[in-house]
């Protein structure tokens, strides 16, 4: 087992992209039974179980494949991903709780627990949502809010507009910086105090741009409201996924996400109208007006969701029936013969989105237009220990000793080999159990705590995990090939729409041909609105329907790759309307000519990014709370500050016709890297599976 580790250790990268001869191909063949080539996509040499990969059994039911292959999460994360649990072949256990219809199995399960944020009712949940919503949808439009005002900036502290633009540079900077500190420190402290902390820094630092007697202390204070805003990117989606179930998400994270990026092209509109009337600074007064309600509604309806679901020993209770165990072991290998073509090949999408409420009516059937991510079973939750008081380090050790590691060579686990002992460090984890579970503990024992006794604003430390290196993780995920194609179309889908920002006021006001106002440069944002709207619609349905037809074709085994078939509209539409809004603007063209143009990049950039999340978090379920923040991450500071420090200048030395064909270029070349991610995709994922690199830190 050593020798076949050091092995697989050995190959590198050189493993992913060196061509066996033909002997080695039959030789393969003869070992594995495994065909090279599925759907365009290379299958690993050794297994088809890679994680990502979902085959889908029924209508009802998909199964992960991999989960034997994949590395036992040690850390935590932002997002509640659960225990990747292995079960046995068979329908599902129907003990399970269900919707008050009985039609959907409620992923993760509840407790019995009141306070048990699934537990909630619909109304609290709900209004949590929206005030965040809200929240985010304020904090979205603060990096475009100045992009309309910028001649009058430059006027009043006497400097050119391209120097305006690092207010938007350093924002986005801020931003970076801001998502890799609150992002640990929620995890091991929780959300709320990280935004209740964001919203006051939100509303002293709109006061601290709107006073500011200078460019510099501008500058500055841009900076420290970008940390203040960047939890509304990488904290609600986990708050999402902590209150409510897996069938009610999708919908929920629309909502979401259409506050967020319509925050970008609205609040961008409302400022233009404030300064054509007021001036520049009362954009930042009503801001921080406005944050400081929704501080408010965030103290009031957004109490603490973090609660631990980790295993932990429970007796049978009358209600929750019996359940299976979170970890087993097997004594040979299991098939992965599909069983035949599924109805519904992809319906990741449609069953996520459909059913009701633990605690309500049952609900209608929920349609979303957004791109489900293909789901992993949560593990159950079970309620209380043997002895009804929590759960004890003994019985987790004992429970631990009883699990065996994989042999990652060829991404096969030894199940035929006798249990390794657990390392060292699996031992201090263990050791930390009852810390880390002790505010769960408390609240499963205790009623359902009232209105007021939610709005404590701290719980004290909640996790374990060293803060340090919570913050490192999400760059290690710069080594994983599938994360760093989603960072760099994600980081293009969004920077080109603040890039436009930045050239809106040169283009529409100091240019010769428009000399708009900034009310009229400001109107301009509505093509990108309704842009943004058509494209994340369009990117839900269509995504769906392809996923759906390839894993049909591909004998009911869904891979994340097929997402990256939607990079072909993404590049015509994107390429396009980058050099059409350039060329049409050197021209002089009639308005609405290049105004079409942005809304057109944007209803590209809408399919861009959401291709790249989806296509990452299938990827890598199990470190979607670490990829997301990666994901903006790389937006921030690789995109918004770098382009922010010479794109203005760029544009007055050159013109936009200029400019923006080389932005094109630049959008066509790095999308043309899709080709190789999508073949050599599959073998990428096996390979960071036996790199373990995440784990390993």
């Amino acid at each position: 087992m050593a020798s076949s580790v050091l092995q697989a250790h050995q190959g590198g990268w050189r493993s992913l992209f060196k061509r066996p001869s033909t002997r080695e191909q039959d030789s393969i063949g003869e070992k594995t039974g495994l065909p090279k080539w599925n759907m365009g996509i290379l299958n690993d040499r050794e297994t088809i179980e890679v994680p990502g990969s979902v085959l889908l059994l029924a209508q009802d039911h998909n199964k992960p494949l991999g989960l034997r292959n994949a590395p036992a999460r040690t850390s935590h994360s932002t997002i509640p991903v659960g225990i990747l649990q292995l079960e046995p072949d068979g329908p599902p256990d129907d003990s399970r709780k269900k919707t008050r219809d009985g039609k959907i199995i409620l992923e993760p399960q509840p407790e019995e627990s009141m306070n048990d944020p699934l537990n909630w009712p619909a109304w609290r949940r709900d209004s949590a949502l929206l005030s965040l919503g809200l929240f985010c949808m304020v904090g979205g439009g603060m990096t475009p809010i100045l992009a309309a005002g910028f001649t009058n900036v430059a006027h009043d502290f006497d400097i050119d507009v391209a120097s305006v633009s690092l207010t938007t540079g350093l924002y986005m900077m801020g931003m970076g910086i801001g998502s890799v500190v609150f992002s640990p420190t929620a995890i091991l402290y929780g959300k709320r105090p990280v935004y209740l902390f964001g919203a006051v820094l939100f509303v002293i630092t709109s006061i601290w741009c709107a006073v500011s007697p200078n460019f510099t202390s501008l500058v500055i204070a841009r900076i420290f409201q970008g940390i203040s805003v960047s939890p509304v990117e990488c904290l609600p989606s986990a708050t999402i996924a902590e209150i409510f179930f897996l069938h009610e998400r999708a919908f929920r994270i629309g909502i979401y996400t259409l506050l967020l990026l319509g925050g970008k092209n609205l609040v961008p509109l409302v400022s233009a109208a404030i300064m054509q009337s007021l001036s520049w600074r009362w954009v930042f007064y009503i801001a921080a007006c406005i944050v400081a309600f929704c501080g408010v509604l965030l103290f009031l309806f957004v109490p603490e969701t973090f609660w631990d679901r980790a295993p932990h020993k429970h007796h049978k209770s009358r209600n929750s029936g019996s359940r299976p165990g979170f970890f087993r072991r097997y004594s040979s290998k299991r098939s992965t013969t599909t069983q035949g073509i599924p109805s519904a090949a992809g319906n990741q999408s449609n069953d996520m989105t459909e059913g009701g409420d633990a605690s309500a009516q049952p609900h209608a059937r929920l349609r979303s237009s957004r791109v489900s991510f293909a789901a992993f079973p949560e593990p159950e939750v079970p309620n209380e220990t043997a002895d009804g008081k929590g759960p004890t380090l003994a019985g987790d050790i004992n429970q631990q000793e009883s699990l065996q590691k994989p042999d990652l060579h060829g991404g096969l686990a030894d199940t035929d080999t006798e249990s390794q002992s657990i390392s060292s460090s699996r031992l201090s984890a263990l050791a930390t159990a009852a810390e880390r579970q002790a505010y769960t503990v408390a609240l499963r024992d205790q009623p359902a705590r009232s209105f007021v006794q939610q709005l404590k604003p701290f719980h004290g430390r909640l996790q374990s995990d060293k803060w340090h290196k919570v913050a490192i993780r999400p760059l290690i995920l710069f080594s994983y090939p599938a994360v760093l194609w989603s960072a760099i179309v994600y980081s293009c889908s969004v920077g080109w729409l603040i890039v436009i920002s930045e050239s809106v006021a040169v283009i529409y006001r100091e240019g010769d041909a428009y000399h708009f106002n900034a009310l009229q440069t400001g109107l301009v944002y509505i093509s990108p609105f309704i842009g943004g709207i058509l494209g994340t619609a369009v990117a839900g349905k269509v995504s769906d329907i392809i996923v759906k037809a390839m894993a049909r074709r591909n004998g009911g085994l869904y891979e994340p790759e097929f997402r990256l078939v939607m990079a072909i509209p993404v590049a015509i539409t994107t390429v396009i309307g980058l050099m059409g809004f350039g060329w049409s603007a050197q021209l002089g063209d009639h308005w609405i000519v290049p105004t079409a143009f942005f809304g057109v990049v944007s209803f590209g950039c809408s399919l861009g990014s959401t291709t790249s999340i989806t296509f990452c978090v299938d990827s890598y379920r199990q470190y979607a709370g670490e990829a997301l923040v990666t994901l903006n991450f790389s937006k921030n500071i690789f995109h918004g500050l770098v382009f922010s420090l010479f794109v203005t200048g760029w544009l007055k030395d050159d013109g936009p016709k200029t400019v923006y064909i080389w932005i094109g270029i630049i959008q066509l070349i790095l999308l043309v890297s899709t080709i190789p991610m999508y073949i050599y995709g599959k073998r990428a994922r096996m390979w960071t599976v036996r790199k373990n690199f995440m784990e390993k830190f």
